[in-house]
């Protein structure tokens, strides 16, 4: 007795009718592409909007530092008639901007590099060693980050005051050092958790000591966490205010925050605005400068946890 074979059915053709299922997927199909459209656009108009909010006020120092003072008022949003550079000069030179740019590069420089150097340390121990008490000193670092500044002004205050220190280059440096601390030993102590641990056991089999395997091996190998860390810690010491208003009262040994306060309060009735915005154009520069240079090694700083 001979079976009769099922044919297997056709393809649809071009005219050919669509069924219920194929059109409910085509549909949520075409749903879905719908929101993605909707959600790039907004999310590009939100950047776009964000990026004009950012740069604006940034370009708008920047053409307002070479109009003088009567263009500043008349006419605020138009470009300059000409550039008074006598603007930057007159702020470098009369102002002391220059004296005070000197000494914020001397007390920012000194503490970013004792920051990174005891951070790194400190954060590769904890990362690395078990011992007792280690997570103790990891969560103590963990505490400072959340202590509020303002809490210790008066007794960072007297503590500074008994040691000899006020109103000096270096112990506004150690004050630095001490409150950028805790975030580079929370930052750095993840980021060596995420190297390989063979390089370093290769290095000890090698007879390779414990420092020189820091310092020659494994400190290399955090250079995308040291940038990373290291421009969060300029941005914040660079802008600095509170800290050396309390604690560097000496005119002669002002940062630039305290020099772009005093040349606004100075002015009384005279309104040097066009030295002023040039003042303030200066110290935004190193800041802006840094961040465009290492943009990528801060970046890869941060993924480098997320790619492990």
């Amino acid at each position: 007795m001979k079976t009769t074979e099922t044919p297997a059915p056709l393809p649809a053709e071009s005219g050919a009718p669509v069924t219920k299922a194929d059109g409910t997927s085509a549909g949520r199909s075409e749903r879905k592409k719908k929101e993605g459209h909707v959600l790039n656009a907004f999310s590009h108009g939100f950047l776009i909007l964000w990026a004009f909010m950012v740069v604006m006020p940034l370009l708008w120092a920047v053409m307002t530092s070479f109009k003088d003072d009567r263009s500043i008022f008349s006419s605020p949003w138009s470009l300059p008639d000409k550039l008074h550079f006598d603007n930057w000069s007159r702020a470098w030179t009369q102002a002391n901007m220059s004296d005070y740019f000197l000494n914020t590069i001397l007390v920012v420089g000194g503490s970013l590099i004792g920051t990174l150097v005891l951070g790194s340390m400190a954060a590769y121990v904890l990362a690395r060693f078990d011992f007792p008490g280690n997570r103790f000193i990891y969560y103590l670092f963990i505490g400072g980050m959340s202590f509020p500044i303002m809490l210790a002004l008066v007794p960072l205050f007297y503590v500074v005051n008994n040691m000899g220190l006020l109103n000096t280059i270096h112990g506004l440096i150690l004050v630095y050092i001490a409150y950028s601390l805790p975030f580079t030993v929370f930052f750095l102590t993840a980021f060596f958790r995420t190297l390989p641990t063979s390089v370093a056991e290769a290095a000890f089999v090698d007879g390779a000591s414990h420092s020189r395997t820091f310092f020659q091996i494994m400190l290399p190998m955090a250079k995308p966490g040291l940038i990373s860390v290291g421009i969060f810690n300029f941005l914040g010491q660079w802008n600095q205010y509170m800290l050396p208003t309390v604690l560097n009262t000496d005119p002669e040994k002002r940062v630039l925050t305290q020099g772009l306060v005093q040349l606004a309060v100075s002015q009384g009735y005279k309104g040097d605005w066009s030295g002023l915005f040039a003042g303030l154009v200066m110290a935004m520069l190193p800041v802006l400068a840094a961040y465009i240079v290492f943009q990528r090694q801060v970046v890869q700083g941060l993924t480098a946890g997320a790619l492990k």
